[in-house]
């Protein structure tokens, strides 16, 4: 039962009916995820120029990406012959793609809650089964569907003389795999739907997690906030790119691919994390030419070093990702202190911002890994070059990295909550949130 007040001043009671969270609208949203996901993907590898691939592979190829970006598995295969050998492992999230279809489901499941005031478990966790039944047939779909394989030449010279003469005609593939990305799947999906009732200010919740209300979601809210900021900061900069200097269609590929793949990376640089990483082949990422020289830079087959430091070696710019991060949590902290509970102290904000951005910085790495390898070898011979064999490996210091984001968040947390009670007062307005 809910009111409303007429103009007169009575209030008119009317009976509002249940919000419609039932089959359909749990198969509407798992199909708009899907199609959101698909022309994500569909637009990037395009503009890639994955259209090009033989054998119609491009449908399939689609279907790979959107699996790998809610951390389906996709098993790399090759057959050389009994005389030589293939072997390979792919391991990258597109987190454009990725992005995309966690807010289209977060949106969906949020659509039913609104304009209510309570929400029990047992209808949450309902509503959430529902929405994962049609996803597990999304994901079946997806696995079975993006399976191809292709031809490839192992090149000229004496190599490619020696096959021909010995009849190999290598093929690599790729395959999805079914349990494995529906349990990944499943998994990404329920953190997805935690993560949205986590930063859904206005979304009810149970009452038993009421009290919670206040302290976690405007931290949570906050942390969503910096990193959809990085993404729009960062596809600002890449239409500008696209527009003035040349390759046009790579950069679009890449804003569509991995947009925050490459932002959310520097915001941990900005932080002062370190990555690990190595490229070495004729195949790397599709990253800035300073940041593929850094990764390509030591040599040897050793890991190079990946921080603001090195990244300004090649481009002193490198340091304005600090300034730039400290800018955006400290207006993160200042927004967070303003949705809070009245009477927060300051060293609460503190605590709250730290544990916040310690999760992000988390997630931030635990999703930006990056390892990819491919060889052929012909008679014992490792990996044949010439455009056959290569590897990309990034992963970030993880320790480090969240200790970081632990003084960070402490000092911004405090800073922000100060400057939102100094600007209350400022401003002559009695502030409820903050308690001024």
């Amino acid at each position: 039962m809910s009111h409303r007040t007429s103009p007169g001043g009575a209030a008119d009671h009317y009976v509002a009916g249940p919000a419609p969270h039932g089959w359909f609208q749990a198969l509407l949203t798992a199909l708009a995820a899907l199609v959101v996901m698909t022309v994500v993907a569909s637009a990037g590898l395009w503009a890639a120029g994955a259209h090009t691939l033989p054998g119609a592979a491009f449908p399939r190829v689609v279907a790979a990406v959107v699996l790998m970006a809610v951390g389906g598995d996709i098993d790399l295969s090759g057959d050389a012959g009994g005389l030589a050998g293939a072997q390979g492992d792919l391991g990258v999230l597109p987190l454009s793609v990725t992005l995309v279809g966690a807010l289209v489901l977060g949106a969906g499941f949020l659509v039913p809650l609104r304009h209510r005031a309570v929400v029990g478990e047992r209808e949450l966790a309902g509503w959430a089964a529902r929405i994962a039944v049609p996803w597990v047939v999304v994901l079946v779909a997806l696995a079975l569907f993006a399976r191809q394989e292709f031809r490839v030449s192992i090149g000229d010279g004496a190599i490619g003389d020696l096959g021909d003469l010995l009849g190999i005609a290598p093929t690599v593939g790729f395959a999805g795999d079914i349990g494995t990305s529906v349990l990944v799947g499943l998994v990404w999906l329920a953190g997805v739907l935690v993560i949205t009732l986590l930063v859904a200010r206005r979304t009810p919740v149970p009452p038993r997690l009421l009290r919670f209300h206040g302290a976690v979601r405007p931290a949570a809210h906050a942390m969503l906030d910096v990193l959809l900021t990085y993404v729009v900061a960062g596809l600002v900069v890449g239409l500008v790119v696209a527009a003035t200097r040349g390759n046009a269609a790579e950069t679009v590929g890449v804003l569509l691919l991995g947009l925050p793949n490459l932002v959310w990376l520097a915001f941990t640089l900005g932080l002062g994390a370190t990555w690990d990483g190595r490229i070495e082949g004729p195949f790397g990422l599709p990253v800035p030419k300073v940041l593929d020289e850094v990764l390509r830079g030591s040599g040897g087959g050793e890991l190079s070093v990946l921080n603001v430091r090195t990244l300004a070696e090649r481009d002193p710019r490198a340091w304005w990702l600090v300034p730039f991060a400290a800018l955006v949590l400290l207006a993160a902290a200042f927004l967070m202190a303003r949705r809070s509970p009245a009477g927060t102290a300051l060293w609460r904000f503190a605590l709250r911002m730290g544990i916040a951005l310690v999760l992000t910085v988390l997630i931030v790495c635990l999703t930006g890994r990056v390892s990819a390898h491919f060889g052929l070898s012909l008679l014992g011979i490792g990996d044949l070059g010439g455009g056959l064999g290569g590897q990309v490996r990034l992963s970030p210091r993880l320790w480090g990295a969240l200790g970081t984001a632990a003084l960070w968040g402490l000092v911004t947390g405090f800073l922000g909550g100060a400057a939102a009670r100094v600007h209350a007062r400022a401003t002559g307005r009695v502030d409820e949130r903050l308690g001024a």
